[in-house]
C-alpha cells in the first residue's frame, strides 16, 4: 500500500454528527442482518449518529450519496463492494463530504489501496475516528468517476464470467474460474491507445487505466500485487497498463513478473502515464470500471486530481 498524503489531521467526524450508510444487500457473502447489527452495534458505541439507505439498483447509491452532500451529511459510508463505493464516489467527486468504506464485496481493491480494514468493527473506526485524505480520480466520457481502473479487454471479459451466481458460490473463486477460462487461449486485440495526445498502436489482451495500483490476487491466503510500478492514486496521473501475453505459456510468464515485480524488459508489459487517455481497438471489446462492466470500447477517461476526500486509517494504526 502506499503512503496517503492526509488532508487534515482532524477527524472528519465528530461524536453527534449524522453519517448516511449506503449499504448494498446484494454485495459479497455476509449476512446483511447481521451486518447491520454490528453497524449499529459500532457506532452507537462510538456515539456516531447515522440514517441507512439500502440499494435496491444501479445508480441509487450515486444518487444517495449526492442527496447526502447537498444534504448537510458529514460523511457518506459505502457498505459493499467496489461497484458500491464506485457510485458513492460518482455522487460525492468534486464536494467536501468524505467518503468511508466498510467492506463487504468480493474484491474490495478501493479499500486495499487504502489500507481499510476488513473487519467491521476496525472499519467502522476509520469511518468515524480516520483521517480525511485527498486521492484522485479517473472520470470517464459519460461523466462516471473511478478510483480504481478502468479496462477493456481481458480483465473485463473475466469479470463478465464471474457471474453473480458464482460469486455467492464461490466469492473470490469465481474471479479464479473465469480468469482460468479466459486465460487458456488469451485474446489478441489491435489496440489503438492516445495518451495525452500521442497514439501507439499494439496488439493486447488488455488495457487497464489505473488509478490505484494494488490489487489482491487471492484470499487464500491474501497475495497483494502492483499492477504496475509506482502507480499512485495521489500523483495527478492515469497509469496505462498495456498486458500482451500471445500464448499460454506467456500468460504464465506476464503474471509472473507482475506478482515479482519485474516490470522493465518485456514487450509484453508495456506502462506509460498521461492525464488524458483514450482506448480504441478493433474489433471492439468489452469493457469494465471499478469491477462493473459498463459496455464495449472506446473508452476514454481522464485523471481528476484531488478529486475525492476519504476516510484512512491513521499513520500508527493497523
Amino acid at each position: 500500500m502506499e503512503p496517503i498524503h492526509p488532508a487534515s489531521t482532524h477527524p472528519a467526524i465528530t461524536p453527534g454528527s449524522r453519517t448516511l450508510i449506503v449499504i448494498n444487500p446484494a454485495a459479497g457473502q455476509l449476512d446483511t442482518e447481521r451486518t447491520l447489527r454490528l453497524l449499529a452495534g459500532a457506532f452507537a458505541v462510538r456515539g456516531a449518529s447515522f440514517d441507512l439507505f439500502h440499494t435496491a439498483g444501479a445508480g441509487d447509491a450515486e444518487r444517495a450519496a449526492r442527496h447526502a452532500a447537498q444534504g448537510g451529511y458529514r460523511a457518506v459510508v459505502a457498505v459493499g463492494g467496489d461497484g458500491t463505493v464506485g457510485e458513492v464516489i460518482s455522487g460525492l467527486a468534486g464536494t467536501d463530504i468524505p467518503l468511508g468504506i466498510i467492506p463487504k464485496g468480493t474484491g474490495n481493491q478501493v479499500a486495499v489501496n487504502l489500507g481499510i480494514p476488513r473487519d467491521i468493527e476496525d472499519a467502522v473506526e476509520v469511518a468515524v475516528n480516520g483521517v480525511p485524505a485527498c486521492i484522485d480520480l479517473g472520470r470517464l466520457a459519460d461523466g462516471r468517476y473511478f478510483a480504481l481502473a478502468a479496462g477493456a479487454g481481458w480483465d473485463a471479459a473475466v469479470i463478465a464470467g464471474a457471474t453473480r451466481e458464482l460469486k455467492d458460490r464461490w466469492g473470490f473463486g469465481a474471479y479464479l474460474y473465469a480468469g482460468l477460462r479466459v486465460g487458456v487461449t488469451p485474446p489478441s486485440t489491435l489496440f489503438r491507445i492516445t495518451a495525452d495526445g500521442h497514439m501507439l498502436t499494439v496488439p493486447a489482451a488488455m488495457v487497464l487505466v489505473a488509478n490505484m495500483g494494488q490489487f489482491v490476487a487471492a484470499p487464500f491466503p491474501p497475495v497483494e500485487v502492483s499492477v504496475g510500478p509506482a502507480v499512485s492514486y495521489q500523483d495527478g496521473l492515469l497509469d496505462v497498463c498495456i498486458f500482451a501475453p500471445r500464448t499460454l505459456p506467456d500468460v504464465a510468464a506476464v503474471v509472473w513478473r507482475v506478482v515479482s515485480g519485474q516490470y522493465a524488459g518485456d514487450d509484453r508489459l508495456i506502462y506509460l502515464q498521461a492525464a488524458d487517455v483514450r482506448v480504441e481497438s478493433d474489433p471492439p471489446v468489452v469493457t469494465e470500471v471499478d469491477g462493473e462492466l459498463i459496455g464495449n470500447t472506446p473508452l476514454h477517461a481522464r485523471a481528476v486530481p484531488g478529486g475525492i476526500t476519504v476516510l484512512v486509517p491513521g499513520p500508527d494504526e493497523y
